[in-house]
């Protein structure tokens, strides 16, 4: 079978971080990954700075056929857009630092160098070496704590795939939902697979039964997950609860301030 995947990861220029460097990563040969960092000194030992910072670039021959990913401490920071040829932040708050990435035309060489590699190195090991691949683990939670009718989001985190291909599709009580879903992209992780969150925004209601299910070429399905409402709190109760209890507290300090006030304007016996 033919190598599923190159993974090939740079490090970083910044002597201060901690930087998994890794120069080729096969599917079935890992080379062992290397930190360097400034020490830090704790009585008679060292211990090495604890945060990891990783740029990992990957080519298969599934789709996506390439996908490029900076991590920090296993947190996805900017991925590229390699069909709109742009870094892209995980969150908005990362915009800023998009002007200190790789520019759109060495990312493009890099990946052509991982293309050619992969082709050269399925040719070697066609028919000598099994097929690499991970069985999909799949769970759903919501965003949010639970309250019935008030809307929320439903997180179907998708584990251990490799090679990075998979579909993730919505259903309500069997029906397909498509509405209200966005998908981040693969990014790897520490064991050299990749990670995929899938989001549903939803408003949750009694007796619902979502369910994500994760499918890999050729389209076997590999793995499902259910979700159902667990001792939800009704948003109308918990409004009431909560109202109850703020008008029992304002009582409270209520009749305290005025036990307070009349000892103070009470005369001493001194007096």
């Amino acid at each position: 079978m033919p190598f599923r995947a190159l993974v090939c990861t740079t490090p970083s220029s910044d002597p201060e971080r901690r930087v998994q460097k890794i120069s080729l990563v096969l599917v079935l040969n890992l080379l062992p990954a290397r930190s360097v960092g400034r020490p830090q000194f704790h009585g008679t030992g060292t211990k090495p700075l604890a945060h990891l910072l990783s740029r990992v670039l990957f080519c298969q021959p599934d789709r996506p056929s390439r996908g490029l990913a900076d991590t920090f401490d296993g947190d996805l920071l900017f991925s590229f857009d390699f069909p709109g040829s742009r870094w892209e932040p995980r969150l908005p708050d990362f915009q800023p630092w998009l002007g200190d990435q790789e520019s759109p035309e060495q990312i493009r060489n890099d990946s052509s160098t991982c293309q050619d590699l992969l082709h050269l190195l399925t040719n070697l090991t066609q028919g000598k070496l099994p097929e690499a691949r991970g069985t999909p683990m799949a769970s759903v939670f919501t965003a949010q704590p639970l309250e019935l009718g008030k809307p929320n989001t439903l997180i179907c985190q998708v584990g251990n795939l490799f090679p990075a291909s998979a579909t993730v599709s919505w259903q309500r009580l069997g029906e397909a939902v498509s509405q209200g879903v966005s998908t981040t992209r693969y990014y790897p992780t520490e064991d050299l697979g990749f990670l995929l969150f899938s989001y549903l925004q939803f408003t949750p209601q009694e007796g619902d039964v979502y369910t994500c299910t994760v499918t890999q070429p050729p389209g076997n399905l590999s793995a499902v997950a259910y979700w159902v409402p667990q001792y939800p709190v009704p948003s109308e109760l918990l409004e009431t609860v909560l109202c109850g209890v703020g008008i029992a507290l304002g009582i409270f300090f209520l009749v305290t301030g005025v036990v307070l006030l009349l000892k103070s304007r009470r005369p001493s016996p001194t007096d």
